[in-house]
């Protein structure tokens, strides 16, 4: 017979076991470096996230450069979504449902009355299989892969998603994001949350790095941060960054800091790469140049960031900058935007390549 007390630490010991990786059937949870010279990063399949980016200052200098914990458990415990895969369908979907061949979807709110990067338990809280590791050599990388079953947070049907990471010659990060509707449309639009600082991730705010984003528009926002379905140009405006500004030169225009998506310009189709963005920081001299197939980009300031991260560093506001390239947020709600629908047999590609430099 069980002594008195048995049951709660049995419970102790199977919660210590799923907080070491055993959770999500018998899928272990891991943390793999890819290394190519002096650059190396870090990822977990734990949401598919990028953990870790050391690179070198123009002064030869290596500091990361993307915020993060130091612990799988800590990441378990994550609401920032700190480096994650995020979806199905990323950023908000308005009043948490959707219409598709004239069914209904609703889905789980957590944003409020919304959904917001997949729900409460979307792609960045799952722990994803590793098909293939190559950790040094010519083109290190990383394949994840996941199955999103039929109804899972609200969404229709059986999605096949794979993610990867790859180092590349020159200081290039390439991620890689597909997925395969195996028996219904449903809506699918992924995007990696990584949170950047090219001065390393201790080293403060963001608000002095310079910042150019290649959309001559933007989607306006209603008062729950939700598109209201117009495209305005950002000319005259606090989002204009056609040409480089600081990214804390017209805060004082916004109420909270950047949280807004841009229509990136140019025509992206599935293999079509497009310059999107570039940010630098003049103190380190570190450069990074974002390119991507999506039709979006969506600029976040970690606006109310207070977290505690690596080496117990406690991150603030404005800490970090985020370029989330994607399809419109709440697309499935507004026939004009581009079309984030998927159809069985068909095949979402988003590639994203990042170039790293430094300049004097």
């Amino acid at each position: 017979m069980m002594r008195k007390g048995m049951g709660k630490m049995v419970w102790f010991c199977i919660v210590m076991i799923m907080m070491m990786g055993l959770i999500s059937g018998s899928e272990e949870i891991g943390i793999y470096e890819l290394k190519k010279g002096n650059m190396s990063l870090k990822v977990t399949n734990y949401g598919a996230r990028l953990i870790s980016l050391f690179l070198p200052d123009k002064y030869g200098k290596l500091d990361d450069v993307v915020l993060g914990y130091d612990t799988i458990k800590e990441y378990l415990n994550d609401t920032t979504s700190f480096g994650a895969t995020v979806g199905r369908v990323a950023n908000r979907i308005g009043g948490a449902q959707f219409t598709l061949n004239g069914t209904t979807y609703k889905l789980i709110p957590n944003d409020g009355k919304n959904t917001l990067h997949g729900g409460p338990k979307g792609f960045s809280k799952v722990v994803f299989q590793v098909l293939k590791y190559v950790k040094e050599g010519d083109a290190p990388h990383i394949v994840f892969l996941y199955h999103s079953f039929d109804g899972e947070q609200g969404f229709p049907g059986n999605v096949r998603v794979i993610v990867s990471y790859k180092l590349l010659e020159n200081y290039r990060l390439r991620i890689t994001m597909k997925a395969t509707a195996q028996n219904k449309a449903t809506p699918v639009n992924l995007a990696n949350h990584a949170y950047w600082n090219l001065g390393g991730h201790t080293s403060g705010d963001i608000l002095s790095q310079n910042v150019q984003i290649f959309g001559s528009k933007y989607t306006p926002l209603d008062t729950e941060l939700i598109p209201t379905g117009k495209l305005l140009p950002v000319k005259g405006t606090p989002f204009d960054f056609l040409k480089p500004y600081t990214v804390g030169s017209r805060m004082n225009q916004l109420p909270n800091g950047y949280d807004i998506n841009y229509a990136v310009d140019g025509n992206c189709g599935d293999n079509k790469m497009k310059k999107i963005a570039i940010v630098q920081d003049k103190k380190s001299g570190r450069v990074m140049k974002i390119f991507s197939n999506q039709p979006g980009v969506q600029l976040y300031t970690s606006n109310t960031l207070t977290q505690k991260g690596k080496g117990g560093f406690v991150y603030k506001p404005f800490a970090a900058l985020c370029l989330e390239t994607q399809g419109y947020p709440d697309a499935v709600n507004h026939p004009n935007f581009p079309s984030t629908i998927l159809y069985p047999g068909e095949t979402y590609k988003h590639f994203m390549k990042f170039q790293f430099s430094t300049s004097s």
